[in-house]
């Protein structure tokens, strides 16, 4: 019907059309509204613009060569960073690292991770190397099902320097003894100037140690039942050893075991760049040397500001700050101030 009155509509009108047919105008301008083909116009899309400040493909493929080679390949970003600027050599920032890294899908979270809750006490405070100490023993699988060795440590918790550790088939009272009055020797521990913390397994808690402790006059303390959080530190540096890629699966004897820590502890105090010690090594915190090694850190940096300050946004960068203080479980104004 519609299409005859269109072509009526050409001879006669629209309106005579519409008269002759009895059909509404409406109805022949809808359909013609319908029939109508608007052609929509070809999306053009503007070519991305290049920031000004990003790295060219040669920068990046340079930077990615160096977290790509078998020197970095295991090291996070922020550890490449110090390493190279000890050495006197800036490529790119942590995050800058980063986001070359999540572009190549190489970033992600390796392990589940565990939130639990904060506590009050006991509150410890170090300021100086030697002032508060942490120890604590884990085990370490042996050759067989059912057998392992026993791995003591005491970590400086300001510096994060392992002052002592040893590799025993056994944990008693007296080997423990032993190693906190070969540690504190070796340290020149003075009377009234050390706290040692430990949690409260029995070895920590014997009489033995305690008795020495009294008798070198180091203080201690305990973390509370069952609050694993109230050692992080000793529990932290577990960790780093037990998530390393070299770490076995099993030992195959005492011997194994002693040399893979005496290795992994060589590296921890004197190679390791330790995030909560603005990126140092615990060594270099311990003997005083972090003021130094972060001048000539500002120095590179400043540097590289000279060749290109607009890629730092004109801001002169500046190095992770010096650690001031180590707590277990500091006090809520102290967490603010952080």
């Amino acid at each position: 019907m519609i299409s005859a009155a269109d072509t009526l509509a050409e001879q006669v009108g629209v309106a005579g059309a519409c008269r002759a047919l009895r059909l509404p105008r409406s109805a022949l301008y809808r359909d013609r509204v319908a029939k109508r083909v608007c052609p929509l116009p070809s999306p053009t899309t503007a070519p991305a613009r290049r920031p000004p400040l990003a790295l060219s493909e040669l920068e990046r493929r340079v930077v990615l060569d160096v977290l790509n080679s078998p020197r970095f390949a295991n090291c996070a970003p922020a550890a490449i960073h110090a390493q190279l600027l000890d050495e006197g050599r800036y490529v790119a920032s942590v995050r800058t690292m980063y986001r070359l890294l999540q572009g190549c899908a190489a970033v992600r979270e390796r392990r589940d991770q565990l939130r639990h809750p904060e506590y009050a006490k006991p509150e410890l405070l170090a300021v100086v190397p030697n002032q508060v100490w942490s120890w604590d023993i884990t085990k370490l699988k042996g050759p067989v099902r059912g057998t392992c060795f026993h791995l003591y440590v005491i970590l400086d918790i300001f510096s994060r320097y392992v002052v002592g550790w040893m590799v025993a088939e056994q944990e008693t009272a007296e080997l423990a003894e032993r190693l906190i009055a070969d540690t504190a020797a070796k340290e020149c521990i003075q009377p009234g100037a050390l706290t040692l913390h430990a949690d409260r397994g029995s070895s920590m808690r014997s009489k033995p140690v305690a008795t020495l402790l009294s008798d070198l006059g180091i203080a201690k303390s305990h973390s509370r039942p069952y609050v694993s959080d109230d050692n992080p530190y000793s529990e932290a540096q577990f960790k780093t050893m037990k998530y390393q890629a070299a770490f076995p699966a099993r030992f195959g004897s005492l011997v194994d075991a002693r040399a893979h820590c005496a290795a992994f502890f060589t590296w921890y105090n004197q190679q390791h760049r330790h995030s909560g010690i603005g990126m140092m090594t615990p060594e270099t915190v311990h003997t005083g040397r972090a003021a130094e090694v972060r001048r000539q850190r500002q120095a590179t940096l400043a540097e590289a500001y000279a060749r290109t300050p607009a890629r730092f946004k004109n801001r002169m960068p500046q190095p992770q700050k010096l650690p001031t203080a180590a707590w277990i479980n500091p006090p809520p104004t102290e967490k603010k101030a952080a």
